[in-house]
């Protein structure tokens, strides 16, 4: 274990494209590898011809660890799990990351298996203690619905391995002069190492504004439950993306794709208005790293009026009509 170092991040890409989540967790690497001093950042990228690993480095990457095979081109579970599994035995990482989407959560336990380690999932925080013999990975993760936070370590195995959300950490400005290594990776791999066949890809058709791209997002909670036309009118008129709690999902008025939560998706926009949401802390975590939050509730004492940087005490479908006006002066005269 004590020969164990450094800190690695599975780089996912889609369709040769590397995925947002995968700078997200560089640019965390990074801040964790300069408390500890010693460590350095390493990109393990699994793919076939794909371009510009450049930027992984000037994204904060020390190090890219490249394995190029062609039937590493899509995801397959068992191929990825492989590759991955030989470079972590080859290389033995203390910590390595990954990025809890639909790809993540379906290799990060399986990795975990295969090399006899932890897996922490869906975590919002990542810390060092730097008290022991080696540098110890504390993982905050939501537990029992979000009610609570926990942080669960991995004493006893490496690497030290965790899945986190997209949008948790805010990615590194790029650095254009970043100089680092890219090392190339052989693994031997047949179409007797893939289980499942691919019968047809069928590309998901994205409907407006991606709720988790979005600068401007107007959330909506029970306090608006049946009367969403109204958000989804000025969100139009706004460029932005309606999102929701999971108690109006719950209630079948709005569909999942866009529920904002512990139980939904993470959001990082500029500006966030929620509407008649109490601010739960489920739903909280899924929003409080906005860079502004606007908060209208009827409720003097709704917990979202804690981490908003505005609130606003009243009817949101009589308040927010007058913010989108004001939202609209700005950006006209900007």
């Amino acid at each position: 274990m004590n020969n164990c170092k450094d800190i690695y991040i599975y780089v996912e890409q889609r369709n040769g494209i590397i995925q947002e989540v995968s700078y997200e967790l560089i640019g965390e690497a990074k801040r964790l590898a300069e408390q500890i001093k010693t460590y350095q950042v390493v990109a393990v990228l699994l793919g076939y011809n794909i371009k510009n690993l450049q930027v992984l480095i000037e994204y904060g990457a020390d190090k890219v660890i490249v394995c190029n095979h062609e039937l590493l081109q899509n995801y397959h579970t068992e191929s990825y799990t492989k590759a991955l599994d030989l470079i972590i035995k080859t290389y033995q990482p203390d910590f390595f990351l990954i990025g809890a989407t639909t790809i993540g959560r379906d290799l990060a336990p399986r990795v975990a298996a295969r090399c006899n380690t932890g897996l922490t999932a869906d975590a919002t925080l990542l810390e060092v203690d730097l008290t022991k013999d080696s540098p110890l990975l504390l993982v905050t993760r939501p537990a029992f619905g979000g009610n609570l936070f926990a942080s669960i370590t991995c004493d006893h195995h490496r690497p030290q391995m965790a899945s986190i959300r997209p949008k948790v950490f805010a990615p590194l400005a790029p650095d254009t002069s970043r100089k680092g290594e890219i090392i190339d990776f052989n693994v031997e791999l047949s179409k007797n190492d893939i289980h499942t066949e691919t019968i047809k890809t069928i590309q998901k058709v994205q409907k407006g504004i991606d709720i988790t791209k979005a600068e401007i997002i107007i959330s909506g909670g029970r306090g608006v439950a049946k009367n969403f036309d109204i958000l989804k009118t000025v969100a139009k008129e706004l460029d932005a993306a309606v999102g929701a709690s999971r108690a109006v999902v719950d209630e079948g008025y709005v569909s999942k794709e866009i529920q904002v939560g512990q139980t939904g998706v993470t959001v990082r926009p500029r500006i966030y208005i929620a509407c008649g949401i109490s601010g739960a802390v489920q739903h909280a975590a899924g929003m409080d790293k906005s860079d502004y939050i606007i908060a209208i509730n009827k409720d003097p004492n709704a917990a979202i009026f804690n981490i908003a940087h505005v609130g606003i005490i009243g009817d949101a479908l009589e308040i927010l009509p007058l913010i989108k006006e004001e939202i609209l002066k700005i950006k006209h005269s900007s």
